[in-house]
């Protein structure tokens, strides 16, 4: 009878919500470049130190393995060798300890050659981990279920965190919930329609608004179903930054207890003594019951 082997599944996290894949290495040696790129920085620099460290290690025991290999080194001291392989590699060579014979200089040429390449490699793998772009878009800690125009809306305001401009800036909003079909659990992921998912400038802040109407997915909800059904909800922007000229990309998830019935945002933009609009971005996520006449709130019109 033929067994089956039980592929171990890892988990890909969407802001708070885990995706689990079997079948998918995570550590692929063959793709090491995405590898390097995907660490954090704490991991990705102590990988490179930790690298390092084995490669003049090995170097310094091949010398050892040869007694009388290098000049000036002490007979069987690792550390010494240890040293004079962290001179080779980086090319430093202070001149006190140097190789004696044709081993040592085989093995020392050999080092030259790992530690100009692993030199080569550790810039152009900064250079890209520096170089690749980040976004610093914020988000409200919640999204709110307000009425606006006379219907429920579901709002998520967001705001541009750098001085840079964003143009042509564009959002999606999804939700993910869980459907139970004759004992079975289903993930069904829904795209929400926004009244404006683009804006040609973005400088302040944005408020996407998704009506909840007889044709959205959240009709008939309330906070009690949301956490019935798991529902999550995730956010997705994409924009050109003018000052990195680059387009640049961003998410964010929110859980079902994220998600507040009957609030709504305070408003945060207002006028300097000049006139111009300012925003605290300390009160992105401000909110208040929603009652009373709507707030006014900066935005985009159409013209009609």
């Amino acid at each position: 009878m033929r067994s089956v082997r039980r592929q171990k599944s890892w988990p890909l996290l969407v802001g708070g919500y885990a995706i689990k894949k079997a079948g998918v290495a995570r550590l692929d040696w063959r793709d090491p470049y995405y590898f390097a790129v995907a660490l954090s920085w704490p991991r990705f620099l102590f990988s490179l130190i930790a690298l390092f460290a084995a490669i003049n290690l090995g170097f310094g025991l091949l010398y050892l393995v040869h007694p009388g290999s290098l000049i000036n080194a002490r007979p069987g001291s690792l550390s010494d060798a240890f040293f004079f392989s962290l001179e080779t590699a980086t090319t430093v060579g202070y001149g006190d300890m140097f190789p004696a014979d044709r081993y040592g200089r085989v093995v020392a040429g050999s080092e030259m050659m790992v530690g100009v390449a692993f030199t080569a490699l550790t810039t152009g793998l900064l250079f890209v981990r520096f170089s690749r772009p980040k976004a610093q878009i914020h988000y409200a800690t919640n999204a709110v279920v307000a009425v606006h125009n006379g219907q429920p809306t579901l709002m998520i305001r967001i705001a541009n965190g750098r001085l840079s401009l964003i143009t042509d800036a564009s959002a999606h909003l999804g939700m993910l919930r869980a459907q139970r079909t004759e004992g079975h659990i289903l993930r069904q992921i829904y795209e929400l329609p926004l009244i404006r998912a683009r804006v040609p400038l973005f400088p302040l802040t944005w408020t996407l608004m998704h009506p909840i109407n007889a044709a959205s997915p959240l009709q008939g909800y309330n906070a009690a179903r949301l956490i019935e059904d798991d529902v999550h909800l995730w956010v997705s922007i994409t924009g050109h930054d003018s000052t990195l000229a680059t387009t640049i990309a961003d998410t964010q998830t929110y859980e079902p207890a994220d998600i507040l019935y009957g609030m709504r945002y305070t408003g945060t933009i207002s006028a300097d003594a000049e006139g111009h609009p300012t925003f605290d971005l300390r009160e992105l996520s401000g909110i208040e019951p929603d009652a009373g006449p709507e707030p006014l709130e900066s935005g985009w019109v159409d013209a009609r």
